[in-house]
């Protein structure tokens, strides 16, 4: 019986951040690496160059923008 366990990279924990329907802020992210907010931002440029469709919402009330994972086209394993 295979368990499941917590993803071991923090690629793979960001894309299950990110794959959440809520998604994150950029701020929430930064958080959780302790990442920069400019790192942060670069860690989702890079997933989308490798293939991971993302989409930015903005809640409104003065609320950051989120993100969040919609698509993985031609994704590789994380």
């Amino acid at each position: 019986m295979t368990r499941q366990t917590k993803p071991r990279t923090q690629k793979a924990q960001l894309i299950q951040i990110l794959s959440r329907k809520a998604g994150a802020d950029v701020a929430t992210i930064s958080a959780k690496f302790n990442w920069q907010p400019h790192s942060t931002r670069a860690a989702l440029t890079g997933l989308r160059k490798s293939g991971y469709v993302l989409d930015a919402e903005k809640p409104g009330g003065g609320k950051p923008l989120r993100y969040r994972i919609v698509d993985k086209t031609s994704v590789d394993a994380a």
